[in-house]
């Protein structure tokens, strides 16, 4: 039987981790990017993550990579350095079969052993698929911002959920 394999993100994953995120660009709200990303921008998205001293994770099944998870800056001033935004995502045949939840698991236990005290997602809402495995890390909603973002002739929202690492 072949299990999910949870690593660390190699530069040579790039290209499936791309089309992961391509399909939500493409077909969904959930980022708000719109315009297709490349092999190389994930490789560049890779490395300023690393240089930041932050984690990026990938699940592994059958030797594709199925989702993946990473911790990012909150924001640049030096005063933010101990919050971090986290996020997941899931190719679209892998949602619903607790892969997302074992990359949480794993990063958050990982960022647990690193200076981060603060963990923060932010989510387009609707989304319950989202707001359940954030709120199932602990993760409590502390912002919702209206009509922020605007994508396939739809205003959307957002929400913001942290939790305290302990």
């Amino acid at each position: 039987m072949v299990e999910t394999i949870i690593r660390e993100v190699e530069l040579s994953d790039a290209q499936q981790i791309a089309n992961i995120y391509n399909y939500y660009i493409e077909k969904t709200v959930i980022t708000f990017e719109e315009q297709l990303v490349s092999a190389n921008d994930i490789q560049a998205r890779i490395e300023k993550i690393k240089k930041a001293d932050h984690i990026w994770l990938v699940a592994e099944f059958d030797s594709q990579i199925v989702g993946y998870a990473y911790s990012a800056p909150w924001r640049d001033r030096s005063a933010y350095r101990y919050a971090s935004e986290v996020s997941v995502y899931l190719s679209s045949d892998s949602q619903g079969k607790g892969i997302g939840s074992l990359l949480y698991q794993s990063l958050f236990e990982q960022l647990k052993l690193t200076q981060i005290k603060i963990l923060i997602g932010g989510i387009t809402l609707p989304n319950e698929a989202s707001v359940a495995i954030h709120e199932k890390f602990g993760m409590e909603k502390v912002a919702h911002f209206r009509e922020v973002g605007y994508k396939f002739d739809q205003w959307l929202d957002v929400g913001y959920w942290q939790v305290k690492l302990s």
